[in-house]
């Protein structure tokens, strides 16, 4: 068995962060809007930045808040017959066989993609219809995609704690 943590203190502190962020874009955009009413000189753009900067803040630290929210304690374990993924004391056992498909992107291309939480990413749709989504603030995402990407698509099932499926070579 495998298991693959999400971190969600990190999410978190990254949600701190950015309602930092909206925090201050807000206390300089209130004042320079009020202190711009009737000037044309300028004031428009600075009003704009700041008040820009606040509801970008805003709207992505509630954003992260939310996902920390929805994935607390979240972990996926791997096991020879399936998946299972645990969210705040919930356990759900997905086999294998329940699992349709698997995809992957390897992330962008931009400054701190990975640390943002906006790098790779691994999405599993089920037969149900539910996905379920896994990004960068979860450890080893490329060998959790890896492992379910080869247990679905080629049949080559996880065995034992760590053990691969290739022959060993003595």
């Amino acid at each position: 068995m495998r298991e693959h943590r999400t971190d969600g203190a990190r999410r978190l502190r990254q949600a701190g962060s950015w309602l930092g962020v909206g925090a201050a874009g807000t206390a300089f955009g209130v004042p320079v809007a009020i202190a711009s009413v009737g000037t044309t000189k300028g004031a428009r753009r600075r009003r704009g930045c700041c008040s820009g900067a606040g509801l970008a803040g805003w709207g992505l630290g509630i954003w992260r808040l939310v996902q920390a929210f929805r994935t607390r304690e979240q972990c996926f374990d791997i096991h020879e017959r399936g998946f299972t993924h645990r969210v705040a004391g919930t356990a759900t056992v997905i086999p294998w066989k329940d699992v349709t498909q698997v995809s992957t992107t390897s992330g962008d291309d931009r400054p701190l993609a990975d640390a943002r939480g906006m790098g790779s990413t691994c999405e599993n749709r089920l037969r149900s219809g539910r996905r379920i989504r896994v990004d960068t603030f979860t450890e080893d995402i490329q060998g959790l995609a890896t492992v379910v990407h080869r247990a679905v698509h080629l049949g080559q099932f996880p065995q034992g704690r760590g053990v691969s499926n290739h022959p060993r070579i003595y």
